[in-house]
């Protein structure tokens, strides 16, 4: 029974099943704060683009022999290879109809999003015999990621709430919900590049702890989280009062776990418990709103 709960286990976390629902949750979060309720078409584009593009990215990157890898998620990845692939293109043919359904301004930022998601991995440019893609440009790995996750799960709620219920939300609310967002994002992405520092540095990958060390990476992870902290206190009266301790509670957890992960911890801690923040935001928000409102 513990070996089927674990199989179970690693087939969530590492087909990136988990990480779809972390999207799905955040743009949760994003309908919870403007007032709306969920569009289910969002959810559904939300899920499906979030595993095509992971589960993308890790098979263009497969390295020459994945079953040496010393990364548990690689091994079972790509030992699972057949199963990956066919998901991976389900994913796609699933998010063909669910595109037009949505607004022009939303298909507008899809292909904008596309467009930065596939380039980010995919080798598009080249540089002597070398080919490398986005990630590979010193810094940007971490911008895209932020900048992706924020205008995927804030955006393109906003656009379909306005469309679909008529509801105003206005720029300025818009600008805070997305810069928040991506200072949350960006900091809970930056303990996996601590994780991967020896890797990323054979790779040529000028991530920000290959750049500026283990230990300025950590710093920066908690500067962005009280950077978005501040932005919380400075506009708690801003229409988004019922949240405020929800949000607040969370940074403080992601704050703390982000503290007490280091290289050497296992995978699971960072692919279920860092990620399972983005989760458990949503669910915060949920129980204390809900306890506020008794």
């Amino acid at each position: 029974m513990r070996k089927l709960f674990y199989a179970a286990f690693d087939f969530l976390l590492f087909s990136n099943l988990f990480m779809a629902l972390c999207a799905v949750a955040q743009a949760m979060v994003t309908f919870m704060l403007i007032g709306s309720p969920p569009v289910y078409t969002v959810l559904a584009i939300l899920f499906l683009s979030t595993l095509f593009i992971y589960n993308f990215s890790i098979l263009l990157s497969k390295p020459k022999h994945p079953e040496s890898s010393p990364l548990k998620r690689v091994r079972w990845f790509f030992a699972q290879y057949k199963l990956m692939v066919v998901i991976t293109i389900i994913s796609a043919m699933l998010l063909l109809p669910l595109f037009f359904l949505v607004s022009a301004k939303s298909r507008v930022l899809l292909i904008f999003l596309s467009v930065l998601s596939v380039g980010y991995g995919m080798p598009m440019f080249s540089k002597g015999n070398q080919k490398f893609g986005l990630r590979n440009i010193p810094g940007l790995k971490l911008l895209l990621i932020g900048f992706t996750w924020a205008l995927s799960v804030v955006l393109l709620p906003t656009f379909e709430t306005q469309n679909i219920y008529h509801l105003t939300v206005s720029r300025t609310d818009i600008l805070l919900l997305t810069a928040k967002r991506f200072l949350f994002i960006t900091a809970m992405a930056i303990p996996f590049d601590i994780r991967d520092l020896f890797n990323d540095r054979k790779l040529g990958l000028k991530t920000v702890p290959v750049v500026f060390g283990e230990k300025n990476a950590y710093l920066l992870c908690q500067f962005l989280l009280a950077g978005h902290l501040v932005l919380l206190f400075l506009f708690k009266d801003h229409g988004f009062d019922n949240s405020f301790f929800a949000l607040t509670l969370t940074i403080i957890l992601a704050g703390w776990l982000i503290f007490r992960s280091k290289f050497e911890k296992n995978e699971y801690y960072y692919f279920f418990y860092v990620d399972g923040v983005l989760i458990l935001q949503y669910f915060l928000m949920v129980v204390i709103t809900h306890g506020f409102s008794v």
